[in-house]
């Protein structure tokens, strides 16, 4: 089995998704970043209006549209921690 990371997609109010995942690709204030298992940590500050797209193993793709926030990298996984997270379309289909 493939590593994968441990996610969680957190706004203000609530958790809004957690789970494993092959990658993390997100529109960050310094451009879009993707975050494969073994990324080096980092903090970044999320774009506004942003978007994250979480692929899962099996390759379906979950897709939230983020206001304000951060992006966590750390050795246990990435966490997301936005003002707001709606999930796009595709993500809609995916849950």
């Amino acid at each position: 089995m493939a590593e994968q990371l441990n996610v969680q997609l957190v706004a203000v109010e609530e958790k809004v998704w957690s789970g494993k995942a092959e990658m993390v690709i997100a529109r960050t204030t310094e451009g879009e970043l993707g975050v494969l298992p073994g990324h080096a940590p980092l903090l970044g500050q999320l774009a506004e209006p942003g978007q994250v797209r979480i692929k899962l193993p099996g390759g379906e793709q979950l897709a939230y549209e983020v206001a304000g926030g951060f992006l966590s990298v750390s050795e246990r996984g990435v966490t997301v921690l936005a003002e707001s997270a709606t999930p796009t379309s595709a993500a809609a289909q995916g849950n």
